[in-house]
């Protein structure tokens, strides 16, 4: 490989306590090391800043669900789709772009690994089709368990080995990350046309409570030892009044400790918080509120937490998710088109355009309270930024949000220009509290590459420039020095990189993707337990009474064996 030298930058990596000091990076044979030769090519970063590659903990870029998104919405392509170059395969889509799009606009923004929030198990061979043809990015994926028959018995009965038999076959099965919780217990209820509103309402015919799911999911987890927390989506997302449900689900950590070799020190995840924190009894002004403080209070004190945002661009974006019932819930609030589908066993799935539009009071709301969130975190290594892509909006609108959160300047303009009821959020949220509060560059790339990489149990892999690391470095057009006055300039910066090397090779140079042919890796966990002849049993049966496939076609096939570009990577091992 070619030997790089990146000088002059500001270099900001919070995993050495680097704050924009000024030093070369130098990089060999797909590494980070001490120094180079003098036939280094040479990158000139003066006045621009350096960062590791960004990692994002949540986003839902292939499979199933994201196919019917793209085949869902034609309008979704029309004239949003960038002009081809003659180096690049075809770009399409705008909230639902095409595996292409999403591996050049991650790309773009410097970023070098990307989770899969939602596979079902069933349908991982699809997944990993679409992870394998994705571009540049390394990717993993996450296995929806929370509405599984097999872990529902097991968790009724407490059965935490045999729980932990069948995840751990989930896992190796389906070359899958970690274990995955979506409205647990109300995507099943869906099947009978009900769901799970709090954490202690029933799932019909299993006789169990979100709560019981949840907890047995974090004991599962622990059993196994995985690298990443359990993942949870929590129940009665998006309505009114729900932060309660939110608190209830987030008490369920007390009394857990992490049990893992990996780093990580907490035992859950939540994800998209911002869906969660919701006050009021209705969507009408007059009642609905933010309840980010009192959800981030706890938040600050509960060490053994993660949390990211879910923060609302303000786009026509679509929404999907394993979360059926929502869905249903969703197109009868938009009267939009509406997809849903059931998973034999194991999980559901709906899909639902929808429209922020800053001049309704709600999408307002949702806006302030997803920044909310990030602003009042305490620990910025514990609070991840993302968008739910593209639930909240596409995922390459983050530099938008980082500019919201670097620039009290940029959401005033928000608050004053754009948003119509924009003295109604500021009364009903907290956003005109916060509003001469920003976040600095050193605590975003906290909460963009070191501290999403250590909650992931991957930060040998990502998120660092310490010698020895994969070469995962991104330059951008901000000098810590001078930072902009127009914010927009962080935008830009964020959205087209000045260079960003993957593993090693220039995949960005001044500002265009040069070279998409690198190798990228699938990341997964080979998780190992003691026989266990009854879970054996259990999946064999299940598999000759109930499930559409037989058992000998449910596995992942090794999916890279005819792609060179692509590596199978066991962090287990």
């Amino acid at each position: 490989m070619t030997e790089y030298i990146i000088k002059n930058g500001s270099v900001i990596d919070p995993t050495q306590g680097i704050n924009a000091q000024k030093m070369d990076i130098c990089i060999k044979d797909g590494k980070i090391v001490d120094s180079v030769s003098g036939n280094a090519k040479v990158i000139d970063a003066a006045g621009k800043t350096v960062m590791a590659g960004g990692v994002d903990i949540h986003s839902h870029v292939a499979g199933p669900k994201v196919d019917s998104g793209r085949l869902f919405r034609p309008e979704d392509k029309l004239f949003r789709s960038p002009m081809r170059k003659s180096n690049l395969r075809m770009e399409m889509g705008f909230s639902v772009p095409s595996v292409a799009k999403t591996g050049y606009d991650y790309a773009r923004m410097g970023f070098s690994y990307v989770v899969e929030a939602a596979m079902p198990p069933l349908e991982a061979s699809h997944v990993h089709e679409e992870i394998r043809d994705t571009p540049i990015i390394d990717e993993s994926a996450m296995p929806v368990m929370a509405n599984n028959w097999f872990l529902l018995e097991y968790f009724k009965n407490h059965e935490i080995e045999n729980a932990g038999a069948y995840a751990s076959w989930i896992l190796n099965a389906t070359r899958g990350f970690a274990l995955k919780c979506v409205n647990p217990g109300g995507t099943e209820a869906w099947g009978w046309g009900l769901n799970c509103v709090t954490i202690n309402d029933k799932v019909p015919y299993f006789d169990i409570t979100p709560a019981q799911i949840v907890k047995g999911l974090i004991e599962t987890n622990e059993y196994l030892q995985l690298p990443h927390s359990v993942h949870v989506h929590a129940n009665n997302l998006g309505n009114p009044g729900n932060y309660t449900t939110t608190l209830d689900t987030l008490k369920l950590v007390e009394g857990y400790a992490p049990k893992s070799a990996f780093g990580r020190d907490q035992v859950m995840h939540h994800t998209h918080l911002q869906f969660h924190c919701y006050g009021g009894d209705s969507f009408k002004s007059s009642s609905f509120e933010s309840k980010s403080k009192e959800v981030m209070d706890y938040v600050n004190k509960t060490k053994n937490l993660t949390i990211d945002t879910g923060n609302v661009t303000l786009d026509e974006t679509t929404t999907m998710t394993a979360d059926g019932p929502f869905e249903y819930h969703l197109t009868h609030l938009n009267h939009l088109k509406w997809t849903n589908v059931d998973v034999e066993l194991e999980t559901a799935a709906g899909v639902v355009p929808f429209v922020y539009d800053p001049k309704t009071y709600i999408a307002g709301a949702q806006w302030a309270i997803g920044l909310e969130l990030a602003l009042f975190a305490q620990d910025k290594e514990r609070c991840f930024i993302t968008t739910d892509h593209p639930n909240a909006g596409p995922f390459w609108r983050y530099p938008r949000v980082y500019k919201w959160l670097l620039s009290a300047k940029a959401r005033n303009d928000v608050i004053e220009n754009e948003l119509k009821y924009g003295d109604k959020v500021v009364d009903t949220t907290y956003i005109g509290e916060l509003s001469d509060k920003e976040i600095s560059l050193y605590e975003l790339a906290q909460m963009t590459r070191s501290g999403v990489a250590k909650a992931l149990g991957v930060s040998h892999m990502y998120g660092s420039l310490k010698t020895g690391m994969n070469a995962n470095v991104a330059v951008y057009d901000i000098d810590p020095e001078n930072l902009p006055s127009d914010p927009e300039q962080y935008e830009a910066a964020f959205t087209n990189s000045f260079a960003f090397f993957k593993d090693g090779v220039l995949a960005v140079e001044n500002n265009e993707i040069v070279n998409y042919s690198m190798p990228k890796k699938t990341v997964w966990v080979n998780s190992i337990v003691p026989e266990n002849k009854q879970v054996e049993r259990d999946i064999r049966d299940k598999f000759l009474k109930a499930y559409t496939v037989d058992l000998e076609n449910y596995a992942v096939f090794d999916e890279h064996v005819h792609n060179p570009y692509a590596i199978k990577v066991d962090i287990t091992q």
